[in-house]
């Protein structure tokens, strides 16, 4: 679905070239819905950017925290305390970031939840995810995450760097955030290139390893035609 490119903000801009570019071969509906993949994209690089910018810490389970005013931790993760608005406990990651850890594929969620709501009503956000549940793989469905092979290098997209001879089972690899331009944001790496990716992963092996680090060829997104009907 064409549009002109000129009248986007750069960001926007970078996303749209992006999936125009792209040898997949990538079906919108309407305008309004390539927008909406647009601006949710967006959303998802500015919280990226609120993450590595905040206070919050890089941290394994045993040692993360939440904000207990909205999370209590139990032994698989955080859950939503009853009473509590799931928009409200989502952007009280953003704006009280001091009093979190988390680590990558936590990151992650967190960032995904945050654009989805920033993307739609959030009445339709709080009825979505009123049971909400945190940490690492456990997440609600209809969170709508998908991952396909294949690297596409569509800002906006999740990739995973692996790290074979990790020495703690945390650095196993990062989940990274793709922005642009060669620049990925990973939690407790921050905004880096590819290479100091693999550069920071490999300084995390075991001693005596020899297999370096590597992006796989897999890419995880949000579905977010599930989510255009909830647009705001």
């Amino acid at each position: 679905m064409p549009m002109d490119p000129i009248s986007l903000p750069d960001e926007q801009r970078a996303i749209y070239e992006a999936l125009n570019n792209s040898p997949m071969d990538y079906n919108f509906q309407s305008k309004d819905q390539l927008k909406f993949e647009i601006n949710m994209r967006t959303h998802i690089l500015q919280n990226a950017k609120k993450i590595d910018e905040g206070d919050s810490e890089f941290s394994a389970f045993a040692d993360s925290r939440f904000n207990p005013a909205f999370w209590i931790k139990t032994p698989y993760g955080y859950e939503l305390r009853r009473g509590r608005l799931p928009s409200d406990a989502i952007r009280d990651v953003f704006t009280n970031s001091a009093l979190y850890s988390f680590e990558c594929v936590t990151t992650i969620v967190l960032i995904y939840y945050k654009s989805i709501l920033d993307s739609i009503e959030p009445s339709i956000f709080n009825d979505l995810y009123s049971h909400l549940f945190i940490w690492g793989s456990n997440y609600n469905e209809n969170l709508w995450m998908e991952t396909y092979r294949g690297v596409d290098r569509i800002p906006g997209d999740v990739y995973y760097f692996y790290n074979p001879d990790y020495a703690d089972p945390i650095w196993m690899g990062e989940n990274s955030v793709y922005m642009a331009d060669d620049l990925y944001f990973g939690h407790g790496i921050g905004m880096v290139s590819h290479k100091k990716m693999i550069e920071a992963l490999d300084t995390l092996r075991i001693e005596g390893a020899k297999k370096s680090a590597y992006l796989l060829n897999q890419v995880t997104r949000l579905n977010s035609a599930r989510f255009y009907p909830y647009r705001r």
